[in-house]
């Protein structure tokens, strides 16, 4: 079997340093972005860094993009792509939170049920690792509309896990913490864009008191380049943990703002 690793949205951010990270520890990666254009210049980055890796283009919202990748050879799919967006879901236009749940769910999902189909009739026992968030498991308000989509995914991957083991198939997350990151930031940015205190009862200036406090909470930031190093050696591994949060420290928080949960009032 092809321990090969194709990874999904990595024209940038984590996803870029991770198929970075993992063909400079030689890995063979397929480094996929959503267009052509974007996935050339994702080369010609790599070899001007001079790393070898191949690129190709996939957009998970198009079918016929998947159906170009299932011939190629690989056995370690990594679902990277997402879609950031913040603000008041009780507030955010319901276009945006469909547009959000086509990439970062049912593109995916797509993507895989294809990947597991062909990998079932090939035998192939393969391996499936979720780039997720600690959001999927407790998060902020003010990221509610992205973390619902994260949460749906942490559903998905642990009946992924439970359904494709008695066929040899691995599934894996990895729940990084908060980082300061432009991915990060324009999760709020993009809230600002639709937010108008003419018309929402949310106000730009609570929105943006929330976030000031969530990014001053230092103790909770994590360092970017720590966690990719720790993704490139997660992700090819076939022995380890079903979760990995990370930092450690940020298990003890997410598993008391869970269970806090449960006790909360209306």
């Amino acid at each position: 079997m092809s321990d090969t690793i194709l990874i999904t949205g990595a024209e940038s951010g984590f996803g870029e340093e991770i198929a970075f990270g993992l063909a400079e520890s030689g890995h063979e990666v397929i480094a996929t972005a959503r267009t052509q254009d974007v996935a050339d210049a994702l080369q010609t980055k790599a070899r001007t860094r001079r790393i070898t890796l191949k690129s190709h283009k996939l957009n998970v919202r198009n079918a016929t993009d998947i159906d170009a990748i299932l011939p190629l050879d690989f056995g370690i799919l990594v679902n990277n792509i997402a879609r950031g967006e913040g603000g008041p879901i009780s507030e955010i236009p319901l276009e945006i939170l469909h547009s959000l749940f086509e990439t970062n769910v049912f593109g995916p999902l797509a993507l895989i049920q294809k990947v597991v189909r062909k990998w079932v009739a090939a035998g192939t026992r393969g391996k499936i690792v979720f780039v997720s968030s600690v959001a999927s498991l407790e998060f902020p308000p003010v990221i509610a509309p992205f973390a619902s989509g994260t949460h749906a995914l942490e559903v998905i991957s642990r009946a992924l896990h439970h359904e494709l083991k008695p066929f040899g198939i691995q599934v894996q997350t990895i729940n990084p913490g908060p980082a300061v990151t432009r991915f990060d930031e324009g999760m709020i940015a993009n809230a600002f864009g639709w937010l108008d205190d003419s018309r929402n009862f949310t106000k730009q200036a609570s929105l943006r008191a929330e976030a000031d406090a969530i990014a001053d909470a230092e103790a909770l930031q994590v360092d970017p380049d720590q966690m990719i190093r720790r993704m490139v050696e997660i992700i090819p591994a076939r022995t380890g943990r079903y979760r990995n949060v990370y930092p450690e420290e940020m298990r003890k928080h997410v598993e008391i703002g869970t269970s806090e949960a449960f006790d909360l009032e209306i």
